[in-house]
């Protein structure tokens, strides 16, 4: 017969894999917990120990989806996860780092400006749904096809 594993142990395992938020880890093993406090206890412990940290993981989620998203969905996402909004707000690309990643989206997605009203439509609700706000994708529809442009300079 096997033996259970004890929380503490399926709280490493899920943590040897790849980062997770305090909020996830709790949803992984709350099937598993004889209660709220000893599941408690052994998340303050992973947190105290920093084998488990929202800044850690939120810090890796950023890293991993800012060439593809904008600031709006991954804000989202981490709230999802219960990572705190101080936390998000210091992990967020600066502007011009989104606008470049917004006019490079727009770019390896539509080969040209969008010719008619029904074209341009089109690329603002791909930015819209890639979780850019609509002052970042004016901006980025106004300079992406712009040779003379400085969107670096951005404010």
């Amino acid at each position: 017969m096997k033996s259970e594993k004890s929380l503490r142990s399926r709280a490493m395992d899920i943590l040897s894999r790849r980062e997770v938020s305090r909020l996830e880890l709790k949803r992984k093993l709350m099937p598993y917990a004889q209660s709220e406090e000893e599941l408690e206890a052994v998340l303050n412990e992973f947190a105290e120990r920093r084998w488990q940290s929202d800044e850690r993981y939120a810090e890796a989620y950023v890293h991993s989806k800012r060439n593809r998203y904008g600031s709006l969905r991954i804000k989202q996402a981490l709230s999802a996860k219960g990572v705190d909004e101080a936390t998000v707000r210091e992990l967020m690309p600066d502007k011009a780092g989104e606008l470049a990643t917004a006019v490079d989206l727009l770019h390896k997605k539509f080969k040209r400006p969008g010719l008619d009203l029904k074209e341009k439509q089109k690329q603002v609700r791909f930015l819209a749904y890639r979780g850019f706000s609509m002052d970042m994708i004016q901006t980025a529809m106004k300079n992406a096809w712009d040779e003379n442009s400085e969107i670096f300079d951005w404010e």
